[in-house]
């Protein structure tokens, strides 16, 4: 297989990587041919089950390997917004969406422990801040999407805020949205920091193998995989690589994958910075899937978020023009709208909203699709998937299994038509939240 065909191959780095002082990426090649483990994949989840096998089973030996360096993966492209809240809460067939709702935020909320704990028992500087997030409509339709959202909220005991579009333009410096609330269900880091921090502290069990690809599986007593330089050899396989799990074999008809497209502005100055509202950091997530995503992050850049395409990512001399769309028709009376980082990262998704988790085979352990969701929930779920691999029985466990499968997509051409309609139809749908 070539490069483009295993995973994905951007046409630019990590705005939020290109922020932070240069790393040498770990990429020799182990010398041993053999491993107790392999984690394919060092995102949030694969670094998350590596972790916790490496914590169960002191001495055997881990390989975590990936196609990308640490945090110019999926991990390091999002908008960094750690969410504990569900995305979907018809993840079971047993017990009300209530229940479940209650169950992955209990989930979500000792998944968000441990990594505050690690962050913490590390000195991991990826600016944690606990502040909350915004979701805010411009239009009448977007509207009434979030106050449905309230309507769980209430049913699920969470807290929010309402605002009015005047409370809104004060706190956001823009009157662009007329309506919107606030939850404190939301911390802020630096994602490209976060799981730079979270690969360079792993046990010394775990041997980190970077910029390398998984090539292909070979299933038997013992597994083979095949990548670039060399063949492994290892009874048991933790498959976290998202989306291009698919590449290796696995979970073709339940997972597929769309770009989405971000970028920052240029260090803004105090007077520009004041005008995108009173607060220091925020975030907004829009009322419509399609909508656009806000950031004004730490350090003084604002951040804009907008677009999908499936499987393939779009030219960034358009996805540049976008953004810097979206972010003129939010700002108009900013002195400039220029962007000086413009990038785009892969998300899995599974056509119910449900995470592909679980036991593939004898050995071999799956734990991809997080639909966007992928800092909270991927940490919390690789660690489950590192625990199901040894064995261990938990609470959280027996939940996680719990929930709901990702149901059958319809092979391409179908596929490819299903979604890219539905892309159409959402974006136009969208409006004005785009």
């Amino acid at each position: 297989m070539t490069r483009s065909q295993t995973f994905p191959s951007y046409q630019a780095g990590s705005g939020w990587n290109a922020l932070l002082p240069n790393r040498a990426p770990r990429d020799s090649a182990p010398k041993e041919t053999h491993f107790d483990t392999v984690v394919i994949g060092a995102g949030v989840t694969g670094a998350a089950a590596a972790r916790r096998i490496a914590e169960l089973e002191p001495g055997s030996r881990i390989l975590l390997v990936d196609a990308t360096a640490a945090g110019e993966g999926s991990a390091g492209r999002n908008s960094g917004f750690l969410i504990n809240l569900p995305h979907n809460t018809g993840m079971s067939g047993h017990g009300s969406p209530a229940q479940i709702a209650r169950k992955q935020i209990a989930l979500y909320d000792t998944g968000l422990k441990w990594l505050k704990s690690l962050i913490d028992q590390y000195h991991i500087d990826c600016g944690w801040n606990p502040v909350g997030k915004y979701h805010a409509a411009a239009t009448a339709d977007g509207e009434q999407n979030l106050r449905s959202t309230l309507n769980q909220y209430q049913d699920w005991g969470v807290e929010y805020t309402e605002l009015g579009q005047p409370e809104l333009e004060q706190r956001l410096g823009t009157s662009y949205y007329r309506y919107g609330y606030h939850s404190h269900n939301n911390i802020f880091v630096q994602p490209a920091a976060l799981i730079r921090g979270l690969i360079d502290h792993l046990p010394e069990n775990v041997f980190v193998w970077e910029n390398e690809p998984v090539l292909s599986i070979e299933k038997g007593k013992p597994h083979r995989i095949r990548t670039r330089s060399k063949d492994i050899a290892t009874p048991r396989i933790v498959v976290a690589n998202n989306g291009f799990a698919r590449k290796l074999g696995f979970a073709k008809d339940r997972v597929f994958t769309i770009y989405t497209y971000a970028a920052f502005t240029p260090q803004l100055d105090e007077g520009e910075l004041a005008k995108l509202g009173d607060t220091q950091e925020w975030g907004v997530i829009p009322a419509n899937r399609l909508g656009t995503t806000l950031r004004k992050a730490a350090g003084g850049r604002f951040m804009v978020r907008s677009a999908y395409s499936y499987e393939k990512e779009q030219s960034l001399t358009t996805v540049h023009a976008m953004l810097q769309e979206c972010y003129r028709n939010r700002y108009p009376h900013m002195a400039s709208h220029d962007l000086e980082h413009v990038w785009g990262g892969v998300t899995a998704l599974t056509r119910n909203g449900a995470l592909y988790f679980g036991r593939l085979d004898e050995g071999i352990y799956i734990s991809i699709g997080c639909n966007g969701a992928g800092m909270l929930k991927g940490s919390m779920f690789g660690k489950l998937t590192g625990e199901m691999a040894c064995g261990h029985q938990s609470t959280e466990l027996a939940d996680a299994l719990g929930f709901q499968r990702p149901t059958w997509l319809p092979p391409d051409p179908i596929r490819r038509v299903a979604v890219l309609s539905a892309i159409q139809y959402q974006k136009h749908k969208a409006g004005l939240e785009r």
